[in-house]
């Protein structure tokens, strides 16, 4: 099992949050986003003696996504590194390998709907041309979208055609407009509302517009169908504490003064 542990950290200096997290959850895969941690003084907190090492993958490349892995670098390859995107293949010495895209696209305060459409559109045609170059589709994507399940880029079938039924999704493909589209499968559907397990979303935004959904799930882990055999759901949670301590304020809300504004996410896959 490899587990997987994405956080938009908001340029917080969280090193011991992180590191906790990281050694009570037995993290394989550590992936930040907005991150200004040093990443000697992180590497040195994350590396205890007699514990596998982590390093960070690959060593000194200026990212907008930071990857770091107890995994030795004869397991994981880079294979591109542009603005917000991060991707690897993972090669456990046992089992299948897999694409890891982590991402952290542009923020909504930055970007009209029609770009987000448009940059997703692109993203998706990223991923199925490193997918054709690797030759299969056993492929993760985790990050902060900045955007919510079911908006257009997100659900689009020109975009990440990311939908909440596990069941279409193992179909692996619909045909749209003569071509054959493949789907992700978004469990982040799960986490809207206020029904255990709580909170609903990842990120809360309290507006003064017309349309104000307070809560948000920005923060997403899309499984392409040829992973799914490899995913439970009960292996996917958003995490709200760290030991003692509450991520929520008073509120419920994420607590930014203790932490990030956005909650963590924590992954388990059965390669």
């Amino acid at each position: 099992m490899i587990t997987f542990l994405f956080w938009n950290i908001n340029k917080k200096p969280l090193l011991e949050s992180i590191t906790w997290l990281v050694h009570n959850h037995n993290i394989d895969v550590l992936i930040l986003a907005e991150s200004e941690l040093n990443e000697i003084n992180l590497l040195k907190s994350l590396n205890l003696p007699g514990e596998p090492c982590f390093s960070i993958m690959p060593p000194g490349l200026p990212s907008h996504i930071k990857i770091y892995s107890r995994f030795s670098s004869r397991f994981i390859k880079p294979i591109e590194d542009v603005g917000g995107v991060s991707v690897r293949q993972i090669m456990p010495p046992i089992g299948l390998d897999m694409l890891l895209v982590a991402t952290h696209l542009p923020s909504k305060l930055y970007q009209k709907e029609s770009d987000q459409i448009l940059n997703c559109t692109r993203f998706a045609q990223k991923i199925e041309k490193i997918e054709s170059n690797i030759g299969h589709t056993r492929t993760l994507v985790i990050g902060d979208l900045n955007m919510n399940p079911f908006e257009a880029g997100m659900v689009g079938a020109a975009g990440l055609h990311a939908i909440s039924d596990r069941r279409i999704a193992a179909r692996g493909t619909r045909q749209v407009a003569g071509e054959s589209r493949r789907f992700f499968y978004n469990p982040m559907w799960n986490y809207f509302g206020d029904a255990p397990p709580d909170p609903p979303g990842t990120y809360f935004y309290d507006a003064g517009t017309q349309v104000n959904l307070y809560w948000n799930i920005f923060d997403h882990v899309l499984i392409r169908p040829e992973l799914l055999e490899k995913f439970s759901d009960e292996n996917l949670r958003v995490v709200t504490e760290i030991g003692s301590r509450s991520l929520l304020s008073k509120l419920g809300r994420p607590d930014s003064n203790f932490a990030s504004d956005h909650l963590p996410i924590l992954l388990s896959l059965t390669l």
